[in-house]
């Protein structure tokens, strides 16, 4: 991915500013807080051995002692350095915007992830040696988690601003954004990542002080979409959507009691759909700061969805409109 263009933004829009804490890459702040990242230009070029990519060779992996070097063990399954599970290390490895440092599998899930390690020295990027190590030392690295026989260790994205979600939606004139009121569950965030990649969503922007960080296990159940969709953090969730809105998206809130269907609900090209917790819902404030509130049509014995499951319905109720209506998603 390549970070979106900063144009100067249009009059009454917000313009960015510095500052701030985030658990990606840093940028100019929305009025709302920093968040989390689109990308920026990749970083190639040779490795510092004056090989590209020189622990990428199909197959290629060093023997490495059994003893866990740099990762404490007990303590990594709360390291946002740690990533494993075979798809979210094949995506970092691939994603020119990771700084990888150390990866360490089986012989067989290496051999697994052979024509991800030779696409990578093709790209040109800068990789460390795979290293070839016993099951149990990975156990180790990330006790309890089912790690795939791999385990990446790599510095954590960059932050992106919500303000350059904002840009690179005045430039593309569309973009579905995933906002989240206070979901703290690890897997339940990971898979709405997921379903956002799926469906083709700009950001999923989220409170920073009620959100976990981008643990190997939220990067797991993402299934590498932390690669691909940004998960922007910001300070104030109200003041974020106040600031979605003054870049023409219109918020709609899901809520059982609301009256319309998502369906019967007229978007713009630019929607934003925010979900609450399970249990709570959408707090007061997030709820009268959305322009619309509307509902899911479900029925039955048990009417109500998880909150990652009614993320990934919302996400193609909106991508199925804006197939067949570009311009704007409407309603069909």
């Amino acid at each position: 991915m390549t970070r979106p263009p900063r144009p100067s933004p249009p009059p009454g829009k917000p313009s960015g500013r510095r500052g701030g804490r985030s658990d990606r890459r840093p940028g100019s702040a929305s009025p709302a807080g920093e968040g989390a990242r689109p990308p920026r230009p990749g970083k190639g070029g040779p490795s510092p051995a004056g090989k590209a990519g020189a622990g990428s060779r199909p197959g290629g992996a060093r023997p490495a002692s059994s003893r866990p070097a740099s990762s404490k063990p007990g303590s990594a399954r709360g390291d946002d350095r740690l990533l494993f599970g075979l798809h979210a290390v094949a995506e970092a490895w691939r994603n020119p915007e990771r700084t990888c440092r150390r990866l360490r599998g089986t012989a067989a899930a290496l051999e697994d992830l052979a024509p991800t390690l030779a696409a990578a020295a093709d790209a040109g990027l800068d990789r460390p040696q795979s290293e070839a190590v016993d099951r149990a030392v990975l156990d180790r690295l990330v006790p309890g988690a089912v790690h795939q026989g791999v385990v990446l260790e790599a510095e954590p994205l960059e932050p992106v601003p919500l303000d350059d979600i904002g840009r690179s939606a005045d430039v593309a004139g569309a973009a579905l954004v995933v906002v989240l009121d206070r979901v703290t569950d690890p897997h339940n965030i990971g898979a709405i990542l997921r379903s956002a990649a799926a469906f083709g969503a700009a950001a999923v922007v989220v409170p920073d002080r009620h959100t976990p960080p981008v643990t190997g296990t939220l990067a797991k159940t993402a299934s590498g979409a932390v690669e691909h969709v940004p998960l922007v953090r910001v300070r104030n969730l109200a003041q974020a959507l106040e600031a979605l809105k003054g870049w023409g998206f219109a918020v709609v809130g899901l809520a059982e009691e609301a009256e319309a269907d998502l369906a019967a609900v007229d978007l713009p090209a630019k929607a934003a759909i925010c979900l609450g917790a399970e249990g709570p819902g959408l707090r007061r404030l997030t709820r009268e700061t959305c322009d619309s509130l509307a509902k899911l049509p479900t029925g039955g014995p048990i009417a109500s969805l998880n909150v990652s499951n009614a993320a990934a319905v919302a996400l193609y109720e909106v991508a199925r409109r804006r197939d067949r209506n570009p311009a704007g998603t409407g309603h069909t």
